[in-house]
């Protein structure tokens, strides 16, 4: 398994070059969700299947960890404005739900020196802040239709 740092450094490459705190959040979501599942990153195969509920800089983060792509349908973008995610292990039907803490930003000072920049302590106090005070974490239940399995296109 890659750490942190090698992930982060890919997810910036994908991104233009430049890290940002979203690319933070998502790539330590991805590598939770992955541990709490078992399963090694990045996924050989389409054992994993992941829904984004946002569209910004952490769902590029977690594709780059985890190998899942939109074209590979292992991808899929559910536009709830949310910054989460759900993981679900399609050999075993586990699944876990990980959510950015809304108070995570409200502690960023708690973990970084006063002197950074607003992007760069936060990008900095993601890196290091514990589990459990950066994310909300749920096993849940998810059901996945028909169209939403690889293969072959289904109709609607």
């Amino acid at each position: 398994m890659s750490t942190l740092d090698e992930l982060l450094s890919k997810a910036a490459e994908m991104h233009g070059g430049r890290s940002c705190p979203g690319q933070v959040l998502g790539v330590r979501m991805a590598m939770l969700g992955c541990r709490l599942l078992g399963i090694e990153t990045p996924v050989q195969g389409k054992d994993l299947l992941v829904y984004v509920e946002i569209d910004r800089c952490v769902a590029d983060a977690i594709a780059v960890v985890t190998g899942c792509r939109l074209g590979k349908r292992t991808l899929r973008h559910m536009d709830y404005g949310k910054c989460a995610c759900a993981f679900v292990d399609r050999i075993t039907g586990r699944a876990v739900r990980i959510v950015a803490r809304e108070d995570a930003r409200d502690r960023v000072k708690e973990y970084v020196p006063d002197h950074l920049s607003k992007t760069e302590a936060q990008r900095e106090a993601y890196r290091c802040m514990p589990d459990e005070v950066l994310f909300c974490i749920q096993e849940v239940e998810i059901s996945i239709v028909a169209v939403d399995l690889q293969g072959q296109p289904v109709s609607r």
